[in-house]
């Protein structure tokens, strides 16, 4: 039963595996195994007051089990509750559990506790320095803390006492350019050639920072050192050079190459903008459908006004998130729609309905397409959170190549004199990124009104227009493609 249960699961089928274990449970009452799976189940469908009672009942049953107390935890905190008394308990059943130690810092995290999270974490790197994931959440924390020009300390630290790990030394060029510190990161990539035999992994860093600093004749050079472009980030980062160079044929032809791979979604970006460039109709055909841009008022199904003043005090952080999009402003962190507020249950109930009828829109099918290749079917939320944007505020330009949908749901808008001359403020559709230099408008434009909620495909380009002054309040979230029957 247990088996069955997990893979309708895996299988995106969870709300059908209810009924077995709790089936189950009726001759089983005191198994920690079912509940805790079925604790698993809800989870899985984002439904943590269910889950937090199963995971209750496994705790109450095996109460130093290490597997249920991290679960009651996680779920605890995913729902919006205090979570860092039960994390401190899962930390005593499991002191060597990674996972507990970060999922307790992010319970820190969300009651507004970021600086004692970030002393915790860092306490901790002081007798675990080769802790990778534990240095990037150091490193997180302290940019979310505004702590802009120390965040990558941690690294160096451990760097001093273990200069020849190349984990180290990768894991701290990847945090300093997600936030565009692309001078620092070349740095970093020229102090690793003293330490780091992985000669083609440093030559592919430095052609990035090249690439991204202006430096062509290097970044040329580099990149026909590292050639083939077999992995898809460095086919991805090619492209992104000759683009911002004026060679968007060779970024067409690099791109075509690898269109049918499985991990292709950042790459269909790149290849649209090749493509819009040189002519090709096909960016037509990948990108101006008129199926792939929708709108829908769901103003009267949700509370707006009730949403809008709970979602601010989740906004607790002090500044935007490494590597993402939000410029003059803040996101809130883990999956909002796992939340148990009844404001935040109203909407997801709204928003799934919404996604289920866009679904049935996109017919026929497109078995080439990127995104209308997929048949209507059992979804899933590939992340939810909010956005808080103040006066100058934006979206870069960007997309979310681990999504089949976006969306922005507009909850609070300052008034049109705040806002200012209109484009102010609106979701813009097709403009590629500033930092590309391409000479390409959107071609489309969403106006922002309370109650409006745009879906859109994840892999399109999308950004906002800057705003004078105001809040402009919103919830996103990304859709996984339909699961095939």
């Amino acid at each position: 039963m247990v088996s069955a249960a997990m893979r309708e699961r895996d299988a995106g089928r969870a709300a059908a595996a209810v009924p077995i274990i709790e089936a189950a449970l009726e001759k089983h009452a005191d198994n920690v195994r079912l509940w805790h799976v079925l604790g698993l189940l809800y989870r899985a469908e984002e439904n943590s007051a269910d889950a937090m009672r199963a995971f209750r009942k496994a705790v109450d049953l095996a109460p130093t089990d290490p597997k249920v107390t991290h679960a009651l935890a996680r779920v605890t905190m995913e729902a919006g509750r205090p979570a860092k008394e039960l994390f401190d308990e899962a930390w005593r059943h499991s002191p060597g559990d990674a996972s507990v130690i970060m999922g307790r810092a992010a319970a820190q995290s969300a009651i507004g506790e970021t600086e004692a999270a970030i002393a915790d974490i860092d306490e901790v790197l002081k007798n675990n320095p080769l802790w990778l994931e534990g240095q990037e959440l150091l490193a997180q924390l302290r940019w979310m803390n505004g702590e802009r020009d120390g965040f990558t300390a941690g690294f160096e630290r451990a760097l001093e006492a273990h200069p020849g790990h190349q984990g180290l030394w990768f894991k701290l060029i990847n945090a300093l350019s997600q936030v565009d510190r692309f001078a620092d990161a070349n740095a970093v990539v020229a102090r690793a050639r003293n330490h780091v035999s992985d000669i083609r992994a440093l030559d592919i860093s430095e052609a990035i920072c090249a690439s991204e600093l202006g430096d062509v004749e290097r970044a040329d050079r580099l990149f026909d050192r590292v050639a083939p472009y077999r992995e898809m980030p460095l086919a991805v980062r090619y492209m992104r050079h000759m683009l911002r160079t004026g060679r968007p044929e060779k970024a067409a032809r690099c791109g075509e190459e690898r269109a049918q791979d499985a991990d292709s979604n950042e790459m269909w970006p790149y290849l649209g903008l090749a493509w819009r460039m040189t002519d090709d109709p096909r960016w037509e055909w990948l990108e101006r459908d008129e199926r792939l841009i929708k709108t829908y008022d769901i103003g009267e199904r949700v509370d707006m006004a009730a949403l809008a003043e709970h979602l601010r005090t989740l906004h607790v952080l002090k500044a935007d998130m490494a590597g993402q999009s939000v410029r003059g402003g803040t996101q809130t962190d883990g999956p909002l729609f796992a939340r148990a507020d009844p404001e935040i249950r109203e909407l997801r109930a709204a928003i799934v309905d919404t996604v289920t009828a866009h679904m049935q829109t996109l017919a026929p099918v497109d078995p080439d397409h990127p995104v209308l290749r997929h048949s209507p079917g059992p979804f899933q939320f590939g992340g939810s959170w909010s956005v808080r944007l103040a006066g100058a505020g934006r979206h870069t330009n960007h997309i979310h190549p681990r999504g089949w949908y976006s969306s922005a749901l507009y909850v609070s808008l300052p008034s049109q004199e705040d806002f200012g001359e209109p484009p102010a403020g609106w979701l813009a559709f097709g403009k590629p990124p500033d930092e590309l230099d391409l000479d390409l408008e959107p071609y489309e434009m969403v106006e922002p009104k309370v109650g409006t909620l745009a879906l859109f495909p994840s892999i399109m380009w999308h950004g906002t227009i800057p705003f004078d002054a105001g809040e402009r309040l919103t919830v996103a979230f990304d859709v996984q493609a339909p699961i095939s029957p």
